[in-house]
């Protein structure tokens, strides 16, 4: 467990820009091997996870995420497909993305935001 001082730059500056009404609640930096994450507890139980260079790559909440954080071309798709549902999680997977939605679908993207299917 991080102590604040000891948090990444980037990590807070995320927080701060995308979810400016949620506290930090803890960060845990977590080696396994050549492997390091961070993983980010916020306010109204939502999770974020950064790679070893910071850079965001899965976000899990309970309620919509902001369009912030939601590629153009992704949140399109969903208002455009799925007008009664929000994201309520995405994730960057292998040379995919992944959101999932408040209905509990998935749907698969490529990195630049094609639809690929639903992943169920």
């Amino acid at each position: 467990v991080l102590t604040a001082s000891e948090i990444p730059g980037e990590i807070t500056e995320y927080v701060s820009t995308h979810f400016p009404n949620n506290n930090l609640l803890q960060v845990v930096k977590d080696v396994d091997g050549l492997t390091t994450t961070y993983d980010v507890t916020l306010s109204d139980n939502i999770t974020l996870e950064f790679n070893r260079n910071k850079e965001i790559t899965d976000i899990d909440g309970n309620t919509q995420l902001p369009e912030s954080v939601i590629p153009t071309e992704i949140s399109q798709y969903v208002a455009t497909n799925f007008p009664n549902n929000v994201i309520t999680d995405w994730e960057l997977e292998d040379r995919h993305q992944q959101v999932g939605l408040d209905n509990g679908t998935d749907l698969e993207f490529t990195m630049s935001g094609e639809f690929l299917r639903i992943d169920n």
